[in-house]
């Protein structure tokens, strides 16, 4: 059996081993979350060089190791270039790997899903011609993420008494996981109000295609998507010891 493999991977994070050597932490199509040993990557001469940067896609062949791995060659699929010319697609991007980082452990079963996705929403960040479309990968991306992962956000029935939820506003419970209609708030208390035009919205992100540009892309305004964003950005961070560090910047920046 080879010790040799091969997967397409995103570098999420990285970190020094010593003078010459740098560990990768990448999610591959194959297995999910992985590490590996890019050497004598901070050498001027270094084969692997560029391609390890975080934020890039590459199609890389491993040396199987006994603790870890070793990066032998990496062709790069994509590097995302136009995010790097931009501070909210650089931080939307590293929102959207560091939500992959938190869930990925154990995701090996749904590995290439995860990663058709994470390559989906950095790709679609890194083109976006405003604001407003890097909001709505993202939400996509939340969305479909807290799906894969068991954490599906309920958006059409309450959650206490089971009635479906028509053209009236509502409310959100972060902790349970989705809107509860006027009459059991009553009891419950939440303040988080929702218009059931925002609940809508949510509703076809999660519903079409990724790639599917509904009339909701087109109709929802950066401010209603900033709303939508936080709002689940609240609730995994319910579902994830981690807080997220580029969340921070992100609020600077709006």
């Amino acid at each position: 059996m080879t010790k040799n493999y091969v997967t397409d991977a995103i570098n999420l994070k990285s970190y020094n081993l010593n003078d010459a050597d740098k560990i990768i932490v990448m999610y591959s199509k194959d297995n999910g979350l992985i590490k590996g040993v890019a050497k004598g990557i901070k050498k001027p001469k270094s084969k692997l060089g560029a391609r390890m940067d975080l934020l890039v896609a590459n199609t890389l062949q491993l040396l199987k190791g006994r603790s870890m791995d070793t990066i032998i060659q990496a062709q790069t699929v994509n590097h995302f270039r136009k995010t790097r010319e931009d501070i909210d697609k650089l931080t939307l991007s590293s929102y959207v790997s560091e939500v992959v980082m938190n869930f990925g452990e154990g995701s090996e079963s749904a590995s290439k899903e995860i990663y058709d996705l994470l390559y989906k929403a950095l790709n679609r960040i890194s083109n976006s011609i405003n604001r407003k479309e890097m909001l709505i990968a993202s939400i996509k991306f939340q969305l479909k993420m807290l799906l894969i992962m068991g954490f599906c956000v309920e958006l059409d029935s309450c959650l206490c008494c089971g009635e479906r939820i028509l053209d009236e506003d509502m409310y959100f419970s972060t902790s349970m996981g989705g809107v509860i209609c006027k009459e059991c708030n009553e009891t419950l208390g939440i303040k988080l109000k929702m218009h059931h035009k925002i609940r809508d919205f949510l509703q076809a992100m999660l519903q079409f295609d990724f790639d599917f540009q509904s009339e909701y892309d087109s109709k929802a305004t950066e401010k209603v998507c900033q709303v939508c964003f936080d709002l689940l950005d609240n609730y995994i961070k319910t579902h994830t010891n981690k807080r997220q560090k580029s969340i921070k910047l992100i609020k600077e920046l709006v």
